[in-house]
């Protein structure tokens, strides 16, 4: 659910105007609620009663300081992919000391960078990648928290450019070479194995696979502790959202209403038909809800006696944020109709990327106007600069504001000056208050790390 609505006829954030933010900051703009993260924290929280449990928001979904700064306070602790993810949370005024560290590629600065800050673990990928975090810390004169990422070889059953957790991915140590590689890591003797980790993906909609991947792993994690004393068990994020009738879905009737008739977040992309949204074309239930989530794991992990940590980042702000564009022209071709916005596939490269669906509405509803079907496309000098392909919506002109819904997960975090187009601004909102959280891009910051060279002078 979400704080996103219309009062009257405007869309609101909370209870700010967005057509008021847009004035005010321009578009492209992200527009965040700060309310609506706090509230996905909090269910996320009070559904894995029972456990002794961590929330670690994985930033790479959205790491603006003051998002970070947002669940700290909310007693998050952090899932960083990179070295320059561990210093954004430094730089929002945060410790790292309960945070971890993922990813495939982990460099020996990056490491360093991670014992000097006294992380809680690292969530090891490979065997050479735990012999240099053994040497780093050995440098240092350390003991390295480490979980190793056991892949269960499970099908998430989401897009398979987001998929983690099978055997032909590049993540984590094979399940049936597990034991081993924890008998191997025990003679290094700057390591300290502190846990064990999976994660099977992205945008998973169903309960079955994280039930499958937590069922084939838990007695694994029940082993480790008992020959290597491990004392958590990471079973990774991925909890999905409703990217269809996004709208709808951020008051709790549309969650009732559709959990009886198996879902309404349905339909491919209107890119492809096999959009991230719909796995290979199938019609998606209704996204996990907090409640189902944890009915589906507690039971499963109650008994282990090990902290469990978890990994969500989309889960908890995709919903949260919106991308408001501006329509600069209305152009009808042969046999459709093109709304050509000022947002381009720069800002949000989902739609070109994945052939994801983000529901688009304007910011002013007008029940008067008659419907079109439009293909709504951004500036950029690409065919894959679309955010919808035949796309009924209320007609809108020239200067009036859209708003690209559930756009808080992988929006700014993945937007790019391609074209030379400036980097969006963003805006948080709590209640009537609204700040702006990240300026715009000048052309300036543009090019100040670029120079011409002598000799071209």
């Amino acid at each position: 659910m979400h704080q996103f609505r219309y009062t009257g006829q405007n869309l609101q954030c909370e209870s700010v105007d967005l057509a008021e933010v847009a004035r005010l900051y321009g578009t492209p703009t992200y527009v965040y609620s700060a309310t609506t993260m706090a509230e996905n924290y909090g269910r996320l929280a009070a559904n894995l009663a029972g456990l002794d449990f961590q929330i670690c928001f994985a930033n790479k979904a959205n790491g603006n300081l003051a998002v970070l700064k947002h669940f700290g306070n909310l007693g998050a602790a952090f899932d960083f992919a990179s070295g320059g993810e561990l210093r954004r949370v430094l730089a929002a005024g945060l410790d790292v000391k309960r945070s971890v560290f993922a990813g495939v590629g982990k460099t020996e600065p990056e490491i360093r960078l991670a014992l000097e800050q006294g992380i809680f673990g690292f969530h090891v990928e490979s065997e050479p990648e735990l012999a240099r975090i053994n040497h780093v810390a050995g440098t240092l004169g350390l003991k390295a928290p480490v979980a190793i990422r056991i892949n269960p070889d499970v099908d998430a059953q989401t897009h398979a450019k987001i998929s983690t957790g099978k055997s032909e991915h590049k993540f984590g140590i094979p399940l049936k070479f597990a034991l081993a590689a924890y008998e191997a890591a025990a003679q290094y003797p700057h390591v300290e194995l502190k846990g064990v980790q999976m994660h099977i993906g992205s945008q998973i909609t169903e309960a079955g696979p994280i039930a499958e991947a937590v069922a084939k792993l838990a007695p694994v994690a029940a082993a480790l502790k008992a020959k290597f004393g491990i004392r958590y068990f990471s079973i990774g994020g991925g909890i999905g959202i409703a990217y269809h009738d996004a709208l709808a879905s951020g008051i709790m009737e549309w969650w009732t209403a559709t959990s009886g008739r198996g879902g309404s977040d349905r339909g491919a992309s209107p890119n492809s038909g096999r959009g991230e949204n719909a796995p290979g074309g199938r019609v998606p239930p209704v996204p996990l809800t907090p409640e189902s989530y944890g009915a589906t794991v507690v039971p499963l992990l109650r008994e282990l006696g090990l902290k469990i940590l978890l990994e969500p980042g989309r889960f908890l702000t995709g919903n949260a944020g919106v991308l408001l564009t501006r329509v600069e022209y209305l152009k009808r071709g042969s046999g459709k109709n093109f709304l050509i916005v000022d947002a381009g596939m720069n800002d949000l490269i989902r739609p070109a990327l994945y052939d994801a669906y983000h529901e688009i509405v304007p910011l002013h509803r007008d029940s008067a106007r008659r419907s079109t079907v439009f293909d709504v496309v951004g500036p950029v000098c690409e065919s894959s600069d679309c955010f919808a392909h035949a796309r009924t919506l209320q007609e809108v002109g020239e200067g009036e504001y859209l708003a690209l819904m559930s756009a808080g997960a992988y929006g700014f975090a993945m937007a790019n000056r391609y074209n030379a187009r400036a980097l969006p601004a963003e805006v948080l909102v709590q209640g009537s208050a609204f700040e702006l959280i990240r300026s715009r891009d000048t052309f300036e910051q543009m090019v100040a790390g670029e120079r011409i060279p002598a000799f071209l002078n």
